[in-house]
């Protein structure tokens, strides 16, 4: 996947190789910078009317789409999403859990970079730059983290952080990864890495299984610091011991698909081919 940087001039359009493609080819980003990718923000949302107003209000302008799973609200949920951003695409989902509604989103997209964002207020989306100049630059997975230098967070508890340090840690020695962050959703990657992950779980620990099989794949990850604020209405569906173990079945599952993998390889023949074996 190509991608390009350009400067953009506030009073003028973004430059381009071709002067025929100029207009509309780039999305000024800001008064220095622009990106020629499309990018689709996801947004998977379940009665969250009371704070889609927060979410849509940080969303820069420049994004390509905006695609709001809904999944069966009762609220005002859609409404208020096509008041705030007109040409929302909405998708109702099917199924259950938000790794069913994250695939549901990623399969409407039609931008090159897929953004994913909580509709619960507790992400910064003009962080968004932040994860798309991390791709344009040359990673294929731009992986948030309130635990690099420069992030935090306002909503864990010392269980939530004991747990999430603890299977950081697990994942980095299993997997060979150098994670600080490991169950946060605030994500961003190129749309050809779905071809390698193949997502097939429903529940929250999708984002668990995004960050060990990015790594598998040996695409290259970037970790962004990002920080995360306290739901702004509602209560949260997470429980962390529930959650904690299925990510914990996740890891264990994946471990083992990768030892039965290596079982099933078999061994170079060493002395038929000249040169190097790798």
């Amino acid at each position: 996947m190509s991608s390009v940087l350009q400067p953009a001039a506030a009073d003028q359009d973004p430059p381009s190789a071709d002067p025929a493609t100029a207009a509309g080819k780039y999305r000024p980003v800001s008064s220095h910078l622009a990106i020629a990718p499309p990018v689709s923000v996801v947004i998977p949302a379940m009665n969250e009317a009371e704070n889609l107003p927060y979410v849509f209000k940080t969303l820069p302008d420049w994004i390509h789409e905006v695609v709001l799973v809904d999944g069966n609200s009762t609220d005002r949920t859609v409404e208020v999403a096509r008041e705030l951003w007109p040409g929302v695409k909405v998708v109702e989902q099917r199924g259950r859990g938000k790794g069913d509604a994250l695939i549901t989103g990623f399969q409407a997209c039609t931008g090159d970079i897929i953004v994913m964002v909580d509709a619960d207020g507790s992400a910064d989306g003009q962080e968004i730059v932040s994860y798309v100049c991390a791709l344009v630059s040359g990673a294929d997975f731009a992986k948030g983290s309130r635990f690099a230098n420069g992030g935090g967070t306002d909503d864990m508890t010392l269980v939530r952080r004991l747990g999430n340090a603890a299977l950081c840690t697990v994942v980095n020695r299993k997997f060979g990864a150098r994670y600080t962050d490991l169950c946060y959703g605030y994500n961003a990657f190129w749309r050809h890495c779905l071809d390698k992950i193949d997502l097939d779980c429903t529940g929250f620990e999708v984002e668990t299984l995004m960050n060990i099989r990015v790594v598998k794949a040996g695409l290259k990850v970037q970790e962004i610091p990002s920080h995360e604020y306290l739901r702004i209405h509602g209560t949260s569906n997470l429980r962390a011991v529930r959650d904690g173990l299925r990510v914990l079945g996740v890891i264990l599952r994946e471990r083992s698909n990768r030892r039965a993998l290596r079982a099933r390889t078999p061994a170079p023949v060493i002395g038929t081919v000249r040169g190097k074996v790798s």
